[in-house]
């Protein structure tokens, strides 16, 4: 999901809004629901928790790489990455709070420092992408509002904001396209009106429909997709992990 679709100050203004809901809803949290599991499997809240701050950290580290031009990292290796989660997960839940609340500052803190001609600087992703560091804010929102859902505690994919669904659909699209294990697919946002192709140009076998938030949590791996509508009808297929 690389391309950026709105203004760093218009994302770094809903990552605020999308990080206060955030911390309200896990303020209090005892320790025994910080070791429920999540939505994702696997992983129990605090897992996803210490995701959420250590990823506030890499792109912290990415945004200080574009404004001062020193070269950084997002995490040292992907297993330096998976090793910090399995280690932090246990903590207990007030720990976990602070740290994903520090860690949210002084990502807002290093986003609002960036001088105007340092977001087209390139910065190198721990997987190895290299774009422009003006999707390093769009791509923690979408951690911060994702993961939120995968906590299953109020928030769900329903209460994602519209401009949220409206922007990440179409990336989203264009990503499983360019995977060769993703399905051919018409998507169409009975919301919206919008359309797009999974796949390439062409005729799809199957068209699912729904509100695009639906559409979106579907595709995401964060719903199993019963609400949706399907032409012809039939099962929906499996579409491939990309967040």
């Amino acid at each position: 999901m690389a391309d950026v679709l709105t203004s760093p100050d218009e994302v770094l203004r809903d990552l605020r809004t999308a990080t206060d809901h955030l911390l309200t809803d896990i303020d209090g949290l005892p320790d025994g629901a910080a070791r429920e599991p999540s939505l994702l499997p696997g992983w129990t809240r605090g897992h996803v928790l210490t995701h959420i701050a250590r990823n506030a950290e890499g792109g912290t580290r990415l945004l200080n790489w574009a404004r001062t031009g020193v070269p950084s990292y997002e995490y040292e290796s992907l297993d330096a990455r998976a090793a910090a989660i399995a280690a932090g997960a246990g903590r207990p839940a007030q720990v976990l709070i602070e740290d994903v609340r520090q860690t949210a500052a002084a990502f807002a803190e290093a986003a609002t420092d960036m001088p105007p001609g340092a977001w087209q600087r390139v910065v190198r992703y721990t997987a190895g992408q290299e774009p422009c560091a003006d999707v390093i804010v769009p791509s923690r929102l979408a951690e911060v509002l994702i993961h939120h859902v995968d906590l299953d505690i109020r928030f769900k994919a329903a209460d994602w904001p519209p401009a949220f669904v409206v922007d990440i659909l179409p990336l989203l699209v264009s990503g499983l396209s360019q995977r060769d294990d993703a399905p051919v697919l018409g998507v169409v946002g009975l919301d919206s009106g919008r359309r797009f192709t999974i796949g390439p140009a062409g005729p799809a076998d199957l068209t699912v429909s729904g509100a695009e938030a639906e559409l979106l949590a579907w595709l995401l791996g964060r719903s199993d997709g019963r609400s949706l509508g399907r032409e012809p009808d039939g099962a929906l297929p499996a579409v491939p992990a990309i967040y």
